[in-house]
């Protein structure tokens, strides 16, 4: 489970995060939305002990971020926005390090990356150097790395990005095969289309405030919009696209 209460960060004027409330169920898969600037890797971040609030406090798995920073981290797998690795190291020595983190046993930590490169379709690929790899093969070790010691929560800031089609599929599937066994999985993305099919509730902040919570349907609904698309245009205060890119495109043609 994951949760926050009046979760705040602050930059010297600037308020990233503003008094943030919300709890994620196990077995949810909680889609965390809103525009440039919004808030949503800050708050990643401070529930996964990487920044420290300025107010507030968190619970993950039962165990305040503050208080018991090293309980969080041994309970959580995070996927971040753009992940620095050890590009020297081939895949399978970069999954034995992140596994020697969290005291596996050895043999059991290497029929787990195995299993996890196969579900990628990396087996092949794992004792070649990282530095040789596309941004997509770098994304799917990135994403076998948080799942490696099985984590009760998983938090991913845009984890599908550079992976080709096959392998995004996998990744949605594989989401909602764990929040079926009880996971709680925080999802936090860019791609409406994805988080619409994906997550089973919807969580919308702007200017680090949250806007509004429900599925996609209810929050459709609410804004009285055709689409979840329209409906985060109209909560985030975008200007119709249609007028935007018309006032563009004349502005264009003055000059």
């Amino acid at each position: 489970m994951i949760r926050a209460i009046d979760l705040t960060k602050r930059f010297e004027d600037n308020t990233a995060v503003d008094h943030l409330t919300l709890t994620v169920y196990p077995g949810e898969i909680l889609g965390f939305l809103g525009p440039n600037g919004a808030g949503k890797s800050t708050t990643v971040k401070m529930l996964t002990g990487l920044l420290q609030p300025t107010e507030g406090a968190a619970e993950i798995a039962g165990f305040d971020i503050q208080r018991d920073p090293m309980e969080v981290k041994r309970r959580i797998g995070y996927i971040p926005e753009s992940g620095a690795m050890y590009e020297t190291l081939t895949p399978s020595e970069y999954l034995d390090f992140v596994a020697s983190l969290y005291h596996l046993d050895p043999e059991a930590a290497e029929t787990r990356f195995n299993d996890l490169l196969e579900l990628f379709d990396m087996l092949q690929a794992k004792d070649q150097r990282m530095a040789e790899f596309s941004k997509g093969m770098k994304q799917k070790v990135l994403i076998a790395s948080a799942l490696i010691h099985r984590p009760e929560v998983l938090f991913l800031d845009e984890p599908l990005n550079g992976l080709d089609a096959n392998a995004a599929m996998v990744v949605k599937e594989l989401l909602k095969r764990l929040a079926a066994q009880g996971k709680t999985i925080f999802f936090s993305s860019h791609i409406l289309e994805v988080v619409e099919r994906v997550c089973t509730r919807i969580v919308i902040i702007d200017k680090g405030q949250q806007i509004i919570s429900g599925t996609a349907k209810s929050i459709v609904e609410d804004t009285d919009s055709a689409s979840l698309e329209d409906a985060f245009s109209r909560i985030t205060g975008l200007r119709d696209t249609e007028e935007l890119t018309t006032d563009f495109l004349a502005a264009l043609d003055r000059v």
